[in-house]
C-alpha cells in the first residue's frame, strides 16, 4: 500500500514560457512521473522541438528513473504540452482532471473542431477528486482545485503539492480566473483547501514571472509561506475581498501569447490536428469582424506582470 513520504522533486524551468515541469520520483523504487512538461513551440515559424522535455528525459535516464505517469495539472494556455512526446518515449500514461471534459465542450466550439471528443479519451486516465494511484511506494492523491479553468487538478505527492497554476509564489499571488469556465470564487475556495495542509506541506508552482524586487526565478513555497504571506490571498483576506482584487487585475491582463496555439492542441492532450492532404497539420485563428468604434483599447499592463509575459 502505498505510504506518506518525501519524494524526490526535480524542477526544470522553461525561461520562454514562464513554466516549471517537474520530475518526480519515489528514492525507494525509482519510479517517476513528470508533471507539465513543455513542447518548445515557435509561433512565427510555426515549428516545435523537444530541447526541454530531452532535458526532462536525460535527467530521468541518467538516475535510472522509470516514468510512468504523465501528469497534466490543467490544459495549459501558455505553451504546448508534451505530454505526447514523454508518452511515446518513455511508456507512460497521460492523466489529467476529469472536468477537461467541460474545457473540451468550450474551446470545440470555439475553434470549430469537431474531432475532439468531448468526453476526454484523448486522455490516458481522467482523474477525480481524491483518487489515488501509487508511484513506486508513493501515493499520489488527485485534489480538484477549481478556479483557473474548472478542470484544474492539483497531485499531493508525498509531503509535497504540485498546485499547477492556482498559486504562484506568496510575492507574486495567485492564477488568473477570467479564462472560460473560471471563477475567483471557486479559485478562493481552492486556495483555501491546499492552505489547510500542515504548514511544511512543500508546494511547487506551475510558473513564476518574478515579482517586482525579485531578481531570480523561483517555483517551491510552503504552506505557512503562503498562508502567511501570499499577497493575494494571506490570512485575513476574505473571500469578496479576493474575489473584487481578482476581476479588476484580471480585466487588465491580455490574452496569453500562445493561448490559441495552446488550447487547441492542449485539449487533444497535447497531440497536433491531424495532418492534411500535403502532410501538413494547422491550427487554427478564430477572426471576428468589429466596427472600428467597438474597438477595445490595448489592456493596461498589470502592475505586478512583465512586460513580455502574461500570467497564465
Amino acid at each position: 500500500m502505498p505510504v506518506t513520504r518525501s519524494a524526490h522533486v526535480q524542477a526544470f524551468f522553461d525561461e520562454a514560457t514562464h513554466t516549471v515541469t517537474y520530475l518526480v520520483a519515489d528514492p525507494a523504487t525509482c519510479q517517476a512521473a513528470v508533471i507539465d512538461p513543455v513542447l518548445d513551440y515557435d509561433p512565427a515559424s510555426g515549428t516545435a522541438a523537444t530541447v526541454s522535455a530531452d532535458r526532462v528525459l536525460d535527467a530521468a535516464s541518467a538516475q535510472g528513473l522509470r516514468i510512468s505517469w504523465v501528469l497534466e495539472t490543467h490544459v495549459h494556455a501558455d505553451h504546448l504540452s508534451a505530454a505526447p512526446y514523454v508518452g511515446e518515449r518513455t511508456g507512460a500514461r497521460v492523466g489529467i482532471g476529469e472536468h477537461v471534459r467541460q474545457v473540451q465542450h468550450v474551446f470545440r466550439g470555439v475553434f470549430n473542431l469537431a474531432a475532439v471528443s468531448g468526453d476526454g479519451s484523448e486522455f490516458d486516465r481522467l482523474f477525480r477528486d481524491g483518487d489515488q494511484l501509487a508511484l513506486g511506494e508513493l501515493a499520489i492523491e488527485v485534489i480538484h482545485t477549481p478556479g483557473h479553468t474548472p478542470a484544474c487538478v492539483s497531485y499531493k505527492i508525498g509531503d509535497a503539492i504540485f498546485v499547477g497554476d492556482t498559486l504562484f509564489m506568496p510575492d507574486y499571488g495567485t492564477a488568473r480566473a477570467d479564462f472560460p469556465g473560471g471563477d475567483a470564487r471557486a479559485l478562493y475556495r481552492s486556495i483555501r483547501r491546499l492552505l489547510a495542509f500542515p504548514d511544511r506541506t512543500r508546494l511547487y508552482a506551475c510558473h513564476d514571472y518574478k515579482a517586482p524586487g525579485r531578481d531570480t526565478y523561483a517555483w517551491e513555497s510552503t504552506v505557512a509561506q503562503q498562508r502567511n504571506g501570499n499577497v493575494h490571498v494571506r490570512e485575513g483576506v476574505t473571500q469578496e475581498q479576493f474575489v473584487a482584487m481578482r476581476q479588476q487585475r484580471d480585466a487588465a491582463l491580455s490574452t496569453p501569447r500562445l493561448m490559441l496555439a495552446s488550447v487547441q492542441v492542449n485539449i487533444r492532450a497535447g497531440r497536433w490536428p491531424q495532418a492534411e492532404a500535403n502532410g501538413v497539420a494547422y491550427l487554427k485563428i478564430p477572426l471576428r469582424r468589429r466596427h472600428h468604434s467597438q474597438m477595445p483599447l490595448p489592456p493596461s499592463p498589470d502592475s505586478a506582470s512583465p512586460s513580455s509575459a502574461t500570467p497564465a
